[in-house]
């Protein structure tokens, strides 16, 4: 990955950043940093917000465009809605969602296979995440204040068929409290569909 691609995917792993932030994660000088921020401004790839600050100049902070939030892997996305929309034409909401439990049932039992043997929350959690890296999510784990841990998921490859349908969104939820189990409870704190740039689950012993 070259290092413009590397600003972009701190951007998308990390929202809105000044050049001088971004500078000091890849070792660059902030002009380095600034020039290759032009460049994909001029793209249209990436926005920046001024704002003001206490004490000398506003501070500019860099955030991806639409554009340059599809430039991660969307899953094929228009093909995604399209069979979407032909499959409750034909069948109704009731094969929409034999669809969504058929994709639980098999995502359900490849987490579970990859999480089953591990003793430590943490531990579930990583593999987890690299599953759900894997697919295209760009998950990570970091520890929760509240003592927990987060799961958090800085792209969603499937954002189209969720908008479609949220029943999708539901599902997800459902399988991560089935893998996890009954000792845990997971919540979702932050939803890229009301609003947020990234899902976020909270998971704490119960």
């Amino acid at each position: 990955m070259n290092t413009a691609d590397r600003i972009l995917f701190l951007l998308k792993t990390r929202g809105a950043q000044t050049a001088q932030e971004l500078a000091e994660q890849l070792e660059l000088s902030s002009m380095g940093a600034r020039k290759h921020l032009e460049s994909w401004h001029e793209a249209g790839i990436v926005h920046f917000e001024d704002s003001a600050e206490k004490q000398g100049r506003p501070s500019r902070r860099w955030h991806l465009s639409a554009a340059g939030h599809a430039r991660f892997p969307d899953r094929h996305s228009e093909l995604t809605v399209q069979v979407l929309h032909q499959v409750r034409q034909l069948f109704g909401e009731q094969g929409i969602n034999q669809v969504i439990a058929a994709r639980e049932t098999e995502a359900l039992a490849s987490y579970t296979q990859a999480t089953g043997k591990l003793k430590t929350l943490k531990a579930k959690l990583k593999a987890l995440a690299a599953i759900r890296s894997q697919e295209g999510y760009m998950a990570e784990v970091d520890v929760s204040e509240n003592g927990g841990f987060l799961l958090i998921e800085n792209h969603c490859p499937i954002c189209a068929a969720a908008k479609e349908c949220q029943n999708f969104c539901r599902s997800e939820l459902s399988i991560f409290q089935q893998v996890l189990g009954s000792d845990y409870q997971v919540d979702r704190s932050e939803h890229l569909h009301s609003g947020a740039r990234r899902c976020v689950y909270m998971i704490k012993p119960v």
